[in-house]
């Protein structure tokens, strides 16, 4: 049985962005009103920061294995972005950060899915 390389997380271009996602959304939350502490942002800080954290645990495994980690990564993205939308209806964030945002996460679940394209082939 020979050895498989494992993919180092911190190389990856899916993991760089996904850290900076979660650092743009840390950021932001300095900003939110405290009464949201235990509501919406620990929800929008929880999810963000497993999105990376996904891609870095799932790159220790096997390559099906971690196509399964960055599906939950992704689908963690797709709930930050709703949770940016709720964010912003409750005018913690402006259109601008939003729009920025957005951008990022739909750049972030086009790369991961070509990522996981490439390692399902």
């Amino acid at each position: 049985m020979g050895f498989r390389k494992r993919h180092n997380y911190k190389n990856l271009k899916i993991w760089l962005l996904a850290l900076e996602i979660a650092n743009d959304i840390s950021d932001l939350l300095i900003e939110f009103p405290k009464h949201e502490r235990y509501d919406l942002t620990s929800q929008l800080s929880r999810c963000s920061v497993s999105i990376p954290s996904n891609i870095a645990e799932g790159s220790a495994k096997t390559d099906k294995s971690f196509s399964n980690y960055l599906d939950i990564s992704l689908g963690s993205s797709f709930e930050l972005g709703t949770q940016l939308l709720i964010a912003k209806h409750r005018k913690y964030i402006n259109e601008q950060n939003l729009k920025m945002l957005e951008e990022k996460i739909e750049e972030f679940q086009r790369m991961t899915m070509g990522f996981q394209y490439g390692l399902n082939k």
